[in-house]
């Protein structure tokens, strides 16, 4: 890494600059409402190789895109210009260790909540252990939070912009405040949700089961990423309603996403999961995840992107 972190460079408007000197405007849609889209984009430094790859990057930018759409921001930034920034930014930082990445599009100016532009956007990689405190712990003591999901109706969780994340924003205060490491949410109906910024699976009887994309959950990339292997594997997957009182009785269970990546629950509401320590499945999945995104994994090779070779 050639900047401190509190120095480091990030792409903003086009330029290259460091973080201390990229403004917005404090009246901006973005910084009054939370008027804004974004991706974080997970980085793996294979040593091997001496390569980092970024993880499913048509992915994560075909849902960047989806996501300025449905809440209407007129975007003028295309898949191409989100890779070429990306791959400045990180290359200019000279990172060579595990990042994540977070590309974001945010309404800039003067106008208020329902202005659909103008569209700007910012690249900003970050080490991956100088992330929140929550995304770097071996296993998880969780509850279920007394606040519900976000809902298609009211605010869709699929649309992966800023003002959502005031819902886990909640839940995880709420749960940290009375002595957990975080939170499982359920929706409007009373059914498990996710987690906050991260989606929920557990395992009983060998199968693994999550819920359902309509049941309040982000679509998430490592959330399909986690069901992909695991057919790979050989392995029974389910997706389905989940009850509150399964979440006491499976064997295993785990939170993902992209900066949780897939992190054991040891207990919820104090009930032990299985042993009280990480599931034999959960990480069997957790260290073939970790080959895959550090391009280790030959059947998985198309998901990675190599860094310091395109356009080099």
């Amino acid at each position: 890494m050639k900047y401190d972190v509190e120095n480091r460079r990030i792409w903003f408007k086009g330029h290259i600059v460091n973080v201390n000197d990229a403004q917005i405007n404090v009246l901006a849609p973005t910084a009054q409402f939370g008027l804004n889209v974004f991706e974080g984009i997970p980085c793996y430094w294979n040593e091997d190789e001496k390569q980092l790859y970024a993880f499913r990057l048509n992915d994560h930018y075909e849902r960047l895109l989806k996501s300025a759409r449905l809440i209407q921001m007129d975007c003028k930034y295309t898949k191409e210009d989100f890779l070429e920034a990306l791959l400045d930014v990180v290359r200019v930082n000279e990172y060579k260790e595990n990042i994540s990445v977070r590309q974001t599009l945010f309404v800039d100016g003067f106008a208020s909540w329902g202005a659909e532009g103008p569209v700007e956007m910012f690249v900003a990689p970050i080490p991956r252990g100088r992330t929140s405190a929550e995304y770097n712990k071996n296993g998880l003591h969780c509850c279920v939070a007394s606040w519900r999901r976000i809902s298609d109706e009211t605010l869709p969780p699929r649309i992966k912009c800023g003002a959502n994340y005031m819902n886990s924003r909640m839940g995880q205060k709420e749960a940290v405040r009375n002595g957990y490491d975080s939170c499982v949410f359920l929706n409007g109906e009373g059914k498990v949700s996710e987690g906050p910024g991260s989606c929920f699976f557990m395992i009983k009887d060998s199968v693994v089961i999550t819920p359902c994309l309509t049941d309040s959950v982000l679509e998430s990339i490592t959330r399909d990423s986690v069901l992909k292997i695991v057919k790979a594997k050989g392995m029974q997957t389910v997706e389905r309603t989940i009850d509150r009182t399964e979440l006491y009785t499976c064997d295993e269970a785990f939170l993902c996403g992209s900066a949780m990546e897939i992190t054991p629950i040891l207990s919820i509401d104090r009930y032990q999961i299985g042993d009280g320590d990480t599931g034999t499945l959960t990480k069997a999945l957790h260290m073939s995840y970790l080959d895959i995104v550090q391009g280790k994994s030959a059947d998985f090779k198309k998901w990675v992107t190599p860094i310091y070779e395109i356009g080099a």
